[in-house]
């Protein structure tokens, strides 16, 4: 097996202790029928539950996932972290999703099948089942996001993506290390520098485990912080 169309998988993890187990099971699949050198990179987010013990018990079998520890930081950050790792270990192509167990790696072959054709496939949650406030916390974003770039995008945030990892190297450099929406910002990059870019409808189910640690009050208090970084962002991009 050659190492053609490289894949490496990110999911950060913090406190999925209830679903990790599933959600590497599922995701180990894919790149355990990729080139020898395709990983599955699960960044542990400074877990305080026993998410990092069973990600290391995993490992034991499992000889193309890599599990990442790092402190705490924050979503975006954990995204940045294991892109950084991809490209740095020659990734050919980088998919992003979540370890809340809310996609499935079974809708994956969409997005693979025309990874030639595009820099950056997304998913699109055209019918999310996880709660109206979301819903309309995307709306919100896909506003101010055209308000303050002056872009139109479909499904900024989607956890579910897969991009080709040397236009990702070009757009990262763009993003600050500690930005906690660094997907929404890659995705504006992707669209404001013309990428070729693909959105397509996914299954996005509710939570399947454990607690989600964002919150409307906190949802509002990023917002607010991302209205001022976008306006400053604009101007160097």
């Amino acid at each position: 097996m050659d190492n053609k169309d490289r894949l490496y998988i990110i999911i950060p993890a913090y406190n999925e202790e209830a679903n990790i187990r599933q959600v590497v099971d599922d995701w180990y699949k894919v790149v355990d029928v990729r080139s020898g050198d395709s990983r599955l990179v699960v960044v542990n987010d400074g877990s305080k539950d026993g998410t990092l013990n069973v990600l290391k018990d995993m490992q034991a079998d499992r000889p193309k996932l890599t599990v990442l520890d790092k402190e705490n930081g924050g979503h975006g950050s954990t995204i940045l972290y294991g892109y950084k790792y991809a490209l740095e270990h020659d990734a050919e192509y980088v998919f992003q999703t979540d370890s809340d167990g809310q996609t499935f790696a079974s809708e994956f072959n969409e997005f693979w099948e025309d990874r030639t054709r595009y820099d950056m496939l997304i998913g699109h949650r055209n019918h999310r089942e996880d709660g109206f406030s979301r819903i309309v916390v995307t709306k919100v974003l896909k506003f101010v996001i055209k308000m303050c770039f002056h872009v139109s995008v479909t499904d900024a945030n989607t956890p579910y993506r897969l991009m080709n990892a040397a236009v990702l190297k070009e757009e990262i450099a763009f993003v600050p290390d500690d930005f906690f929406l660094s997907n929404v910002l890659l995705t504006v990059l992707f669209t404001k520098h013309l990428r070729r870019i693909r959105y397509i409808p996914i299954t996005f189910r509710p939570r399947q485990g454990g607690v989600n640690s964002i919150n409307l009050k906190r949802i509002f208090k990023i917002g607010r912080q991302s209205l001022k970084d976008f306006k400053e962002l604009n101007k160097k991009i």
